[in-house]
């Protein structure tokens, strides 16, 4: 796939709380440090109408100026918080080999002794193993999006980055360094990966790549701006398929998987069975408070 335009850019901020309590990944802080993504996931909720990002398929900006930012405000943070990496965009979209800001940013978190929690498509992570072994002396923890384990379907899915196969052999070799490392299932397309089958091969290849969880979500989120993209997509790579999105969901947000309930049982049970968490561990641990007994 051809690579996007970089333009850079300053900002007059990088890091951003989190409100409330981030039950699915745990995160006090979040910070994208390109805006725009090589990936180009068709499905991809960055292209929304609602986040304004122009030229989200021509270019990725660089926040130039990020680091010098970062490294004024971290150590004036009086909550020490997992820091987030992949809200918006890819941390490791192809720019960063050229710009390295994540990696640099990884230094400076280090140095201010915070946790991280990356979300990443990309095996690129694993040049920061090293950086992440030291923030991995408070917690460090490494997510890969796997949507299907199928490489070709991947491709049409998400044609900018790295193969599921490259993904999961990343996720084995973090997990062999004591990086906690797991995957998050989602989005599961409707018509496209909504098969036991899926589920099943997803669960079995996280497992045999030493996944310490995997974070589900049967279905996927459609809006203005994004619904667009995706459809044109779907006519060019699943001829037909258009329609029955147009049937099913209409103009809804949410557009749940066929048979949830079914997938999401099977998808239970086989954690279950190989003792595979569902959900996060929160960093830090919560107290476990008991109640007193009355009398």
């Amino acid at each position: 796939m051809e690579r996007l335009k970089y333009r850079e850019v300053e900002v007059k901020g990088i890091l951003n709380p989190v409100h409330g309590e981030d039950d699915w990944f745990g995160l006090s802080y979040n910070m994208n440090l390109y805006r725009g993504c090589e990936h180009q996931c068709i499905y991809c909720d960055t292209r929304s109408a609602c986040y304004q990002i122009e030229n989200f398929n021509e270019e990725v900006l660089i926040k130039i100026n990020a680091l010098a930012l970062l490294e004024d405000v971290l150590p004036r943070k009086r909550k020490v918080g997992v820091i987030g990496f992949g809200s918006m965009n890819d941390p490791y979209t192809y720019a960063e080999e050229q710009y390295g800001l994540t990696g640099k940013a990884l230094e400076i978190v280090a140095k201010y002794h915070f946790p991280v929690h990356i979300i990443t498509k990309s095996d690129l992570v694993l040049k920061d193993l090293e950086t992440l072994r030291r923030i991995n002396q408070v917690k460090a923890r490494v997510s890969f999006t796997i949507t299907t384990t199928d490489d070709d379907l991947a491709s049409r899915l998400e044609p900018g980055a790295p193969s599921p196969t490259r993904r999961l052999a990343a996720m084995a070799q973090l997990a062999e360094a004591g990086i906690e490392t797991g995957v998050v299932m989602m989005p599961i397309l409707p018509f496209i990966e909504d098969t036991p089958e899926n589920i099943e091969a997803i669960v079995r290849e996280a497992i045999a790549h030493r996944a310490a969880y995997i974070i589900p979500s049967f279905g996927v989120t459609v809006r203005e701006g994004q619904r667009e993209h995706f459809y044109r997509k779907l006519d060019e790579h699943f001829p037909g398929l258009r329609q029955h999105y147009e049937q099913a969901f209409g103009s809804s947000y949410y557009c749940p998987a066929r048979n949830s309930r079914h997938l999401e049982r099977l998808f239970t049970d086989l954690c279950a069975s190989h003792n595979i968490p569902t959900r996060l561990a929160p960093f830090p641990p919560r107290p476990d408070i008991k109640q007193p007994a009355l009398f």
